[in-house]
Formats: C-alpha cells, structure tokens, sequence
C-alpha cells in the first residue's frame, strides 16, 4: 500500500522530476545523504536511501523531493491566496465604510483633508502648545509678537488671569483721566497730549486666534486665556495645571506674571469695613472703579508719593477743582517722589502738586485706619488725623511668585522675583521678563525693574531667546512720568536720591513739554519711539556755549538733567522736561566713564538751546 503512494506521486509528479533533473544533478562518487520524510513514516518502517549508487535508490530518492517540493509549495500558495482573500475583503469593506461616512458627513471629510479637525470635536483649551505665557500683560504681549515674528508659524497661547485681552497700564493713571469722553470708562480710548486718539489695547480682538482653534489654524498666530491663572507647574513634564484643573503641557514656556498692588499694614488689620472702601490701583477694573467713586464721594485720600500715588493726585486734582472734589495725597517722605528726585526738585514737585489742587501732606506716616460714622478715619503717628471717604494705596508692587515653590526656581531674597541669567533663562526652556524677572544688569548689577519699557525690552528679547537668538539682556530701560501734559520727565538707570547727583537746569520754553514729545514721536507712550535707540557716538569737548546754570531756590526748575552719580560713574539720569534724548543719556551710562566737568555732558542734550 505505502509504495502505490509513493509510484503514484512519481507518476503525478514526473514531468516536474524530468524538469529537475538536469538542474541538479547527483553527484557521483559521493555518499547521499539520508532523508527521512515523517510525514511519509509507516508505523513499522522508514524509507532510506542506502547510498548504494544505482537506479533504484536514486529513483527512490528523486521521488522524495520531488514530493516534498510539491507539498510545501501546495501548502504555500493556498496559504498566501487565503492571506489575499482576507486583506482584499478588509480594504473593500474599509473603503465601502468611508465612501458612506463621505456621503452622510461631507464637511467633515474636508475638516480632514485640510488636516484639521471638526470644530465640534476641538477642545475648549488645547492639551499642548509649543510656547505657553504665563501672564497677559505688557512683557507677554511683547514676547508673543516677537515669537511671531521670528517664527511666523509659531502657535502661541498666553493665560492671562485679568478678564481683558492685553493692555498697557501707563494710560491708567494718565491720559484717561483727563478725557472728556464721558464713556471712556467703556471705549477706553483716549487723546495723547498731542491730540491723537489710540484705544487702551495693543490690539484688536481681531488679532487673536480663538483659543480651542490654536492648534489647527494653517499659520499658527496667537490665541488669549482669560481669566484663567496656573496655580501649578511641573517644570520636568513641562506641565502647567491651571485653577479649574485644566492641565497644559509647552515646549517652552515664558513666566511674565507681573506683580500686585502692595497693602499697608495698619490698613490690611482694619477689617472688611475699610476694605471696602480701599483701592488698589493696577488694572482696568480698577481704572473704571475709582472713576465711578470719585463722581460719587466728597473726598478721596491717596496714600504713597512715587510714580502711581503723584499722577494719580494730579488726575484726581483735576475734578477737583471742576467737581469740589478733596483730593488728599499723604506719604512718608519729605516730598512728592522723595526717592527717586533730589530734594530740591522733590519739593519743587511737591508745589507743582498742590497747584493742581491736591492737599498734599509730607511726612505723613500711618498708624491705623477706622470707620467713622460714615467716613475714614486715618490717624498718623505724628498724632494727625485724616478724615475721608475713600482711600488708594499706591506703595509699591510686589512680584508675583507663587509658581516658584512647585516650579523648584529660585527667588531673589534681595530684590524679589525670579532669578533669571543673562539671557533670562530661569531653566533651558522656562524664561521669565517683566516685573517679575530679576536680572543681572553688565553695568549696575543685579536689579529688578517695574516699568512699562523694561517690560517691553525684556518680553521681546524674551520671544527672541525662545526661538533661539541666545542674546543676553543688555538694555538699559527707562521710565517716564507726566504730571498732567506740562510737566514729565524720563529716566533711567538707577535713579535713586540717596545717591550722590549734580543737576543742570535751563529755562524752558514751549516745546519743552509732554505734549510737545509726543507731537515730535507721534506715540504717548514714549518709550515705543526710542526703546531700542542708542546714540552711536557720545563726545564730550569744551564748547563757547554758556554753561547752564543751577536755578536758585524757588525758581522755575523749566528743563535740565539731573545726574547720579556711584563711585564718580553715571549711573543713572533724569531728564526733566527733555524729551527724545533718551538714546544719548542711554550711551552715557553704557560707557561707564568719569567726567570731571558734567556742565559739559548736560549740553549734549542741548538745554541750552531755545
């Protein structure tokens, strides 16, 4: 039985055999070697070649292969046609399933093929971006812009906590104030002292990508989170967790989270009666809150005499000559910005001050506050005492950094803060600008800066270093301030009047005003015109033109420079009522020399000119 098979397969498979056998003929002269075919095996044989050289054997052993080949290559076709039969069934069924999802949803199909996905299915905050802000100010605003401008397709999201698209805060204590929009509260538009009218924002809600559609839109843009704020950072996963437990992770990630209005002591421990009569000035909401107050009270007290606590008296001082109005601004030093100004000019703005009808009270220090009847009841240390019906505390900023203790980045214990390098890196991919970036300063040290310019410059190189410049931060930033729109001046570098300083004053003339500067720059904040600017080339020689001189007390201090001095080194400069000569003052400091005669440095800045 078992050899019928076996004849029976030579036969079926002998014209294949005959086909072989020319390609691989047997050697001669040689053993074969044995084959054992098992699925040939008989219970109670086995067939073997005896390696005999003759006709039988190698017949034998042909009718072997032969069958072997056969059957593996039976077994390999059928297997191979079953695999086909299946992948052919799978892929018209696949293509049958799209062709009806394409019929019944056909604006889908073209979400998909422009390789977005449906609006419906987007998330209200995307899981992931390349660059996250933590902040929705000034610095922000100006690293998004150049983030975009270095990398026009950079998807960019900014979380901002304030419930407004951002905006610049110098308008907030100036020009709005003096507006006679009765709706500017809503429009918050405004007139620059040279007439021109500009909104409040940096940009239109136009400009803005809606944030659900950040990650799908073709070239990227930038997309605002308001009011939300990151309460936690997880600066290893590149995780940010926001207040209502969203989560969000970035590529890279910049903290410009500003600073809040600081509080005095003896006002935080009066109690809710009195904190509901208190203002903290720093945002729009605050803005359009004092204003409605001070259409509603009798008398409003401003407590602190820097930057914020003088404009604002002198604001208020307006309506309160038009409205009757007590405008009262009480603070500790001997007079308005006491630490920034030399006293005799400090004082000479403490006048300006109350001719704007401000009852201004120097050396006022507080010890507590009450309500009285109706009223506050303010009582100095010296034993005064301040009766009023709303009070603004304008004494100073403090950083925002919370996200510090979960973020594992260092404080500055000094200055406040996070501490920033050259290139204001906190980490390889988290940098930090604005209020909240400590510094170190090539020529002063380290600092740390609140002011609208430092928050510009910083946020851009900010951007910059985001995309790769790796520039370090060299700016030297300044600061202005309007008292109304005859009398401001600009700063910069360190402007502080325990410092040693040499002031050279002329008179001034009509075009030595805020107004004038702004219809030169065309800007009313003037620091956008000449923020980068620097003069290329500072010499100092003796010239034939008279020599300014120092005005004599009580005289109109109309225009002049006013320098600070370290070491005998320009480190800092005021230029009161001098205006675009920033670049120059800029140059000054940057070269860090001695001047023996700084009668000669004041008249590159041309005060003596008409």
């Amino acid at each position: 039985m078992f050899r019928c098979r076996v004849a029976a397969a030579a036969a079926a498979a002998g014209g294949l055999a005959r086909a072989l056998r020319p390609l691989s003929p047997a050697p001669r002269g040689r053993a074969a070697a044995v084959l054992q075919c098992h699925h040939l095996r008989c219970p109670s044989r086995s067939v073997t070649s005896s390696g005999v050289p003759g006709k039988a054997g190698s017949n034998l052993l042909l009718y072997l292969i032969v069958g072997g080949t056969v059957t593996g290559t039976g077994v390999y076709v059928y297997r191979t046609l079953r695999e086909n039969k299946e992948r052919f069934t799978s892929r018209v069924t696949t293509i049958t399933t799209r062709s009806q999802e394409n019929e019944s949803s056909p604006s889908d199909t073209d979400a998909a093929s422009q390789g977005t996905a449906a609006p419906g299915a987007r998330p209200e905050v995307p899981s992931h971006v390349p660059f996250l802000l933590i902040g929705g100010g000034t610095a922000a605003f100006a690293a998004a812009r150049s983030i975009r401008a270095r990398d026009p397709g950079a998807r960019v999201l900014i979380v901002s906590e304030d419930p407004a698209l951002p905006y610049m805060r110098p308008p907030l204590s100036k020009e709005l104030w003096f507006s006679d929009d009765p709706n500017v509260t809503e429009s918050l538009r405004f007139k620059q002292w040279n007439g021109k009218e500009r909104s409040i924002y940096f940009q239109p809600p136009s400009f803005y990508v809606p944030v659900r559609d950040l990650p799908f839109v073709e070239n990227g843009g930038v997309a605002v989170l308001c009011g939300k704020k990151v309460v936690h950072m997880d600066v290893r996963g590149n995780i940010v967790k926001l207040s209502d437990g969203t989560q969000i992770s970035y590529d890279k990630c910049l903290i410009a989270t500003g600073g809040s209005p600081r509080n005095l002591p003896a006002i935080e421990r009066a109690g809710k009666d009195v904190q509901q009569r208190l203002t903290l000035f720093r945002k729009i909401e605050d803005f359009k809150s004092l204003e409605k107050i001070s259409r509603e009270v009798k008398s409003i007290t401003i407590i602190g005499g820097g930057f914020l606590g003088s404009e604002l008296a002198c604001a208020l001082g307006r309506r309160a000559r038009t409205r009757g109005l007590e405008v009262i601004q009480l603070f500790p030093e001997n007079g308005n910005m006491g630490k920034v100004l030399p006293e005799y000019l400090s004082n000479w703005t403490t006048e300006k001050v109350r001719r704007e009808g401000v009852n201004v009270m120097p050396n006022a220090v507080v010890k507590s506050v009450s309500v009285c009847g109706n009223r506050l009841m303010i009582k100095l240390k010296d034993g005064r005492k301040v009766e009023t019906d709303h009070i603004v505390a304008a004494v100073g900023l403090e950083p925002n950094v919370e996200l510090a203790k979960s973020a594992g980045l260092e404080v500055d214990s000094d200055f406040g803060g996070f501490r920033v390098n050259a290139e204001l890196q906190a980490r390889s991919n988290i940098w930090v600008a604005g209020d909240a970036a400590c510094f170190y300063d090539i020529k002063l040290g380290r600092r740390r800066v609140e002011h609208h310019d430092h928050a510009v410059v910083s946020g851009r190189l900010a951007g910059e270093n985001m995309t790769g410049a790796a520039k370090p931060y060299w700016h030297q930033s300044m600061f202005w301030s309007d008292l109304g729109p005859n009398v401001g001046y600009e700063a910069i570098g360190l402007v502080d009047s325990s410092l040693p300083t040499v002031g050279v004053f002329a008179k001034a003339t009509a075009k030595d005003t805020p107004k004038s500067a702004t219809e030169q720059s065309g800007t009313g904040i003037r620091s956008e015109s000449e923020t980068e600017a620097e003069a290329s080339e500072v010499h100092i020689s003796p010239s034939f033109s008279p020599t300014p001189q120092v005005p004599k007390q009580g005289e109109d201090y109309g225009k002049g420079v006013i320098f600070y001095l370290r070491d005998k080194v320009v480190v800092g400069i005021v230029l009161w009522n001098i205006f675009n000569r920033m670049p120059i003052a800029r140059k000054i400091i940057k070269d860090g020399e001695e001047h023996d005669d700084l009668n000669e440095v004041a008249k590159l800045f041309n005060i003596h000119e008409d």
